[in-house]
């Protein structure tokens, strides 16, 4: 099972970067960015995150929030965060419940998590899925799909 456009995004719980819970009922009525990626302080999850952080005013600005995901623990997502001055949330995914949920699949035959972009609009339905393990085009994708839903 996967999320496909018209989607409502899931309920889900999980663990940010600082420690404390994150409910995904906090982000409800806005427009929002879930992007899946396979590690942190690699170099092409470095670059994708560091290209987010630098469109991060441009989401907000739209009223959207972006969250990135990946298999890395909470120590691992607060280094990341900190090192490259990231002010978006990092949720913990080392269970692989949110990868389940989304239906994100794994690349290089099985061996590296997917990297896949899922937007949703204030009303909570996905109105655009960006399913491409290059770092590039994530979020200039994303972003254009928040200002066409707008």
């Amino acid at each position: 099972m996967s999320i496909q456009i018209g989607d409502k995004l899931p309920h889900f719980t999980a663990v940010k970067q600082d420690g404390t819970a994150f409910d995904s009922n906090s982000i409800q009525n806005k427009p929002v960015v879930i992007y899946f990626y396979p590690k942190d302080n690699t170099p092409g999850c470095t670059t994708q995150a560091c290209s987010f952080r630098d469109a991060y005013q441009d989401f907000q600005d739209l009223g959207a929030e972006v969250i990135g995901v990946s298999g890395d623990s909470v120590s691992s997502h607060q280094n990341f965060q900190q090192k490259h001055k990231l002010p978006f949330v990092l949720l913990s995914d080392s269970d692989r419940k949110l990868r389940k949920l989304f239906g994100v699949p794994t690349a290089l035959f099985g061996l590296i998590p997917g990297r896949v972009t899922y937007v949703f609009n204030a009303s909570g339905k996905a109105i655009y899925i960006f399913d491409n393990m290059s770092a590039k085009n994530h979020i200039i994708k994303a972003l254009d799909s928040i200002k066409k839903s707008k």
